[in-house]
């Protein structure tokens, strides 16, 4: 594992689903960049021990916490209580690139 990484350059997609890429992974936390090309989604969830934040760095997705969705661009960040039902939807033209962070791992 580096200690730096270019978010956008790390960012990978898929035709049939939405790419994970692994960007930095302790046995505490790990982050993510999650791509989406236009209409995937990452269907509804629950994280029972684990806190997450999306931050968008590319795009524009519909994001859910609960019963709240919002549409939300590049420079803003979703917080993700432990327990919480939660979603993405690239709803943009263009690719949505999210970086993601977890702790504790779950």
């Amino acid at each position: 594992m580096g200690w730096f990484t270019n978010v956008l350059s790390a960012a990978s997609f898929r035709t049939d689903k939405l790419c994970k890429t692994n960007l930095f992974e302790t046995e505490r936390m790990f982050c993510d960049v999650y791509g989406f090309e236009p209409g995937q989604t990452q269907s509804g969830h629950v994280h029972e021990g684990s806190d997450k934040v999306y931050y968008v760095v590319q795009g524009e997705g519909a994001f859910s916490v609960g019963e709240e969705e919002r549409t939300l661009g590049v420079g803003h960040a979703v917080f993700v209580p432990a327990g919480s039902v939660h979603a993405v939807r690239n709803v943009g033209a263009g690719r949505l690139v999210v970086l993601v962070i977890m702790a504790p791992k779950p």
